[in-house]
């Protein structure tokens, strides 16, 4: 019988492309997907290991799975991801029923661990220390027909003292520039047309081979491939990030102008302890000329609030940065210790109210920025990628959403204006609004759409769903998929 199977994934967006991976490789093997809302008969867990709480995140849904395997025989378990990377043994020991234990650097070996483990009747353990195949070369099962994610490199050869990344990703490896161009172009004949480049650090790419241009190349070419509507990039690093990436996002038309740009702290001090190799004033020089050069930019950020040695003015460093910078939105997280980082061993831990006192008041500083930047664009036109149901109420206001050129998402109506033609209006496709209002983390266009633009992407979404591109149809809502590149609230960003 053909064995069904689900991919539950933890953390940033390395994360969520492997598991595209992971099921590609699941279904080159002959698995197929579980139907929702059935058991499945593999289920595996790409985990997260850079917030605290993965720890318990992970053994609370594996205990919740063990009695559903107890009654099911031949179910199976498989953990992978940073989590597996970090813990090793300690999975099976800690949860005896899970099958198979895999690591970053071999997600290829995921079918043949699953069979040995099925064959042999006992646990498979692999963890390999260096990168096995590059995962690109892997089969990939897309979750979205008209975004995808890139890989251009994998690994970090930072050392932040609160990042165990690097010891789980191991050593940047870049991928030949050649190999991702000729990706992106299959890509988009297959009528995919946004994409995000991806690297723990993608402004470093191109060290390996000798060029430290590379990346803005990238980009440049990027906006050669016809067809080719938006390309976005996540997530660069302050400390390497030069003019020559500015001035091609500015000059290439189909690179978004959109950034997200980790701080981490604003207090120089702190960025020194956590050995993040730039300070605040260089932070807001980058911000500065991006936003020079590209005035419309919108751009996002990680902060951490509590390290170690963390002051009350360290903390105001930060406000200042946050209210200087005026990003667009910002991933805040609170300190939390992770064992084998540096700053595990720091003296000076915060007090954790102190820590959440901070947070609250950052959050709520962050959240009026929001407001204030999303109502600047009310009055504007802007033209919408239709998105496969990323508002929660669109079911119930009969919205739809999508994302505009920087990345904010917009519910908008789904009416049409007189002068436009009646048509369906597709995941893919690009329809043209006016914003009506901003709210703090999303915008509103609740007039009409004034322009409905029928893309390959559209068509592609079309025929995933078991329908001819050109059929006549009413709007479609869809559920969340983790295929569009949409910031993932779990865990920062790694940069």
């Amino acid at each position: 019988m053909t064995r069904t199977y689900e991919v539950r994934t933890y953390g940033c967006q390395m994360n969520v492309h492997d598991s595209e991976r992971l099921s590609g490789l699941l279904e080159d093997a002959g698995y197929v997907t579980a139907p929702e809302g059935e058991q499945a008969d593999v289920v595996v867990f790409n985990t997260c290991a850079v917030r605290e709480n993965a720890d318990n995140k992970l053994y609370g849904n594996l205990g919740h799975l063990a009695p559903v395997k107890a009654k099911r025989p031949g179910m199976q378990i498989a953990v992978g991801g940073c989590m597996a990377q970090k813990d090793r043994d300690t999975v099976v020991k800690r949860a005896p029923w899970v099958d198979v234990v895999f690591g970053t650097h071999n997600i290829g070996s995921l079918p043949v661990l699953l069979e040995r483990a099925r064959v042999q009747q006992e646990a498979q353990v692999e963890i390999l220390e260096s990168l096995d195949v590059f995962p690109s070369t892997l089969p990939t099962k897309r979750e979205s027909a008209y975004a995808a994610w890139v890989s251009i490199s994998v690994g970090c050869n930072n050392t932040c003292t609160f990042c165990i990344v690097p010891s789980l990703r191991g050593k940047e490896k870049d991928r030949r520039p050649g190999e991702i161009l000729a990706e992106i172009e299959a890509l988009v004949a297959e009528g995919v047309s946004e994409v995000t480049l991806l690297g723990q650090n993608v402004n470093a790419y191109g060290v390996e081979f000798g060029d430290r241009q590379a990346f803005s190349k990238l980009l440049r070419a990027c906006g050669e491939i016809e067809g080719l509507e938006r390309v976005r990039f996540t997530s660069p690093h302050p400390a390497e990030f030069t003019d020559d990436v500015i001035e091609a996002m500015a000059e290439t038309p189909n690179v978004m102008p959109s950034l997200h740009m980790p701080l981490q702290s604003g207090s120089s001090k702190v960025l020194k302890d956590m050995r993040r190799s730039y300070r605040q004033q260089k932070f807001l020089d980058i911000i500065h000329r991006v936003k020079s050069a590209i005035p419309d930019a919108a751009i996002t950020t990680d902060i951490i609030v509590g390290f170690p040695g963390e002051t009350e003015e360290d903390f105001l460093e930060t406000l200042h940065v946050v209210r200087e910078a005026r990003f667009s939105s910002a991933f805040t997280f609170q300190y939390s210790k992770r064992p084998g980082t540096p700053a595990a061993e720091l003296p000076d831990q915060i007090a954790p109210e102190v820590v959440a006192d901070r947070y609250q008041r950052l959050v709520e500083l962050q959240t009026q920025i929001s407001w204030e930047e999303n109502r600047r664009l009310e009055g504007r036109v802007v033209e919408v990628m239709v998105a496969e149901g990323e508002g929660r109420r669109d079911g119930e206001t009969g919205r739809l959403s999508g994302r505009a050129p920087d990345n904010r998402l917009v519910h908008f109506s789904s009416a049409l204006a007189p002068s436009v033609e009646a048509t369906q209006i597709r995941p893919g496709d690009m329809v043209t609004v006016r914003i009506t209002r901003g709210a703090p983390h999303y915008l509103e266009a609740d007039g009409e759409v004034m322009a409905v633009r029928p893309t390959r992407s559209g068509d592609a979404w079309a025929v995933r769903q078991g329908r001819p591109a050109d059929e006549p149809r009413q709007v479609g809502l869809g559920m969340p998929s983790i295929g569009v590149p949409a910031p993932l609230p779990d865990a920062p960003v790694c940069g």
